[in-house]
């Protein structure tokens, strides 16, 4: 059925805190998190020439998701559940134009990773532009930007044309940044397949509608 738009909210059945991202290209600061949390140990380093930071390089934060809320508190928050695997994963949309889908999605998973969301839990798709991050590592070979989908330590970005080669991921997050309709229509349900607790579109809402239609 066509999805409604939904306040701009990040959230999980028994998955984590809930987080609420903005819709567009703002978002107000997110809820602290309680209790400290290590920060993640930084990516392991690869033989040969070093080469320069690749852009919105994430490092995340990984750490235990936070205990129950106290009194009072309006943040959902509970230990993660095992996943069926036969489980269909929730569907959140978070209205943005095409030009700001891409930061939409980038405030999104700000969000997840500030709730305890592990890095490599985490799979964004684009449609249009790819993101910076993916055209940087691509600029070294295919070999070495798919190891570090492997590798599952950190964020992974990947074009709509060539995520149905990635694996699934707790959470996937899906830019409509531009392209075709035909692009959306085949990123929208593949994103779907490989979302294991929660998928995010980002996007115009007409736009989403329209091509999924009764799809998901």
């Amino acid at each position: 059925m066509p999805l409604i738009p939904e306040e701009p909210q990040i959230h999980e059945s028994a998955q984590g805190p809930r987080a609420t991202p903005a819709s567009g290209r703002t978002a107000p600061t997110p809820r602290p998190v309680p209790g400290p949390r290590p920060a993640a140990p930084p990516r392991p380093g690869r033989p040969g020439p070093l080469r320069p930071a690749p852009p919105a390089q994430r490092t995340g934060v990984v750490g235990p998701k936070p205990g129950p809320a106290g009194p009072g508190s309006t943040a959902a928050s509970a230990a993660p559940a095992p996943a069926s695997a036969s489980a269909t994963p929730q569907i959140q949309l978070i209205p943005a134009p095409a030009e700001g889908a891409l930061d939409a999605a980038e405030e999104a998973v700000d969000l997840l990773l500030e709730s305890g969301r592990a890095p490599g839990d985490v799979l964004v798709i684009t449609t249009g532009e790819s993101h910076p991050w993916a055209a940087h590592e691509l600029s070294f070979g295919e070999a070495s930007y798919w190891a570090q989908h492997d590798a599952r330590d950190d964020v992974f970005y990947a074009d709509a044309t060539v995520a149905d080669r990635a694996a699934s991921r707790p959470v996937v997050v899906v830019a409509v940044n531009g392209g075709s309709d035909a692009a959306a229509a085949t990123a929208l349900p593949m994103a779907l397949t490989r979302a294991g607790a929660l998928l995010i579109v980002c996007g115009d809402p007409q736009q989403i509608n329209s091509v999924l239609g009764a799809g998901v």
